[in-house]
């Protein structure tokens, strides 16, 4: 298959693809290469590179260009159909979506293939029809209209906005240390240091997409966030991080943990949104609750109680609101889903590990 020019390229990805026609695939690699330097972002151009890439039998940097050169291409709306692709590439975008499925399929399969070894397949049925879920060969068996997953569906799990918290045994620990808690945040809340917003939104027009109010305003403080552990935040709060270690929270590379106090100001209202899997689980401690704050899960409506303890599944759509005059903060943190056996949290844990190595590996930022 040829690689396919299209209108309005620059110089170097035209003498590229000229090299490529007259069968010099290795001489046009590098115009390819700095033709993308300068436009990252330019998607034809980087599945004509894909192409090439393949061509020199570099197939794993092939696999990763492909799979790039489309998520950039179907996050502006583009290649989603034949309708939104040119029918001058449309053969080679079809071309490289069954390479990438054929990859990805190779790749997240063989991470799992320790866990197939070591049991026996009913204790893996879950997790596999997860993966095909994920790659898009299974439709998620979503029970509840309310319920979406942003990244991951786990399917079989009992469904429900929010979870008993005899399923939590550890819920008594956390909330009788609820005032030592409560009392290194007020030390932050005076010092207002290391606090920053909880969302990345990408610019101030945007904010209404997110946040209700007429000065909306949601900040955290992390102990962790995608995983990575803030020491120095940690060393703020030795008492909450010490009790906070205790806890059975989801523990996944560059994914999770993520534990925070959060902090609602007057007048703030978190717009309804769904989370990203199903296989953790959000936890709060709320520490500060006036009146008139709360947060709605599947439609289910919930008052904090200070010192009482919730469990949520946030792939449900929820929403948080602070219509007092002051300012609202509960502790979050992530714990896995009761209803994952061991070996699913491994395999879990795996999957979802080797997934955000791949995408970053090809230049895809995740959640």
């Amino acid at each position: 298959m040829n690689a396919t020019v299209a209108p309005g390229i620059d110089a170097d990805l035209i003498a590229a693809h000229a090299l490529v026609e007259q069968d010099r695939p290795a001489e046009a690699l590098p115009l390819f290469e700095r033709a993308l330097q300068t436009k990252p972002d330019f998607f034809v151009g980087r599945l004509q590179y894909a192409r090439v890439l393949e061509l020199a039998e570099r197939n794993d940097e092939a696999l990763r260009n492909y799979f790039r050169a489309l998520n950039d291409a179907q996050t502006k709306g583009r290649w989603r159909n034949e309708e939104t692709t040119a029918p001058v590439i449309r053969e080679l975008v079809k071309y490289a979506m069954n390479y990438v499925d054929a990859g990805r399929e190779r790749i997240f399969g063989s991470v799992l293939a320790p866990f197939r070894a070591a049991n026996p397949p009913e204790e893996l049925a879950r997790v596999e029809q997860c993966l095909q879920i994920y790659l898009g060969d299974r439709v998620p068996d979503y029970q509840n209209s309310a319920q979406r997953a942003k990244f991951l569906h786990f399917p079989g799990l009992p469904t429900s906005a929010y979870f008993a918290g005899a399923l939590f045994p550890w819920y008594a620990e956390l909330e009788k240390n609820t005032d030592i808690i409560s009392a290194e945040l007020l030390a932050l809340l005076g010092e207002k240091k290391n606090f920053e917003p909880f969302l990345n939104i990408p610019s101030p027009e945007q904010v209404p997409n997110y946040l209700g109010g007429e000065k909306p305003n949601w900040d955290a403080f992390f102990f962790y966030r995608h995983g990575r552990r803030y020491d120095e935040n940690c060393a703020q709060c030795p008492r909450t991080t010490e009790i906070l270690e205790s806890l059975p929270l989801v523990r996944i590379a560059e994914h999770a943990p993520e534990v925070c106090f959060s902090v609602l100001t007057p007048g703030t209202h978190i717009l309804p949104h769904h989370g990203s899997t199903n296989t953790r689980l959000v936890t709060h401690l709320p520490l500060v609750v006036p009146p008139d704050c709360a947060i709605k899960v599947g439609g289910e409506l919930h008052a904090w109680e200070e010192g009482r303890c919730i469990t949520f599944d946030d792939t449900f759509e929820h929403e948080a609101w602070n219509r007092s005059d002051q300012t609202r903060t509960v502790l979050i943190m992530d714990v896995w889903n009761p209803y994952l056996t061991d070996i699913e949290k491994g395999a879990v844990t795996a999957l979802i590990e080797a997934i955000r190595s791949f995408n970053r590996s090809s230049g895809v930022l995740t959640d």
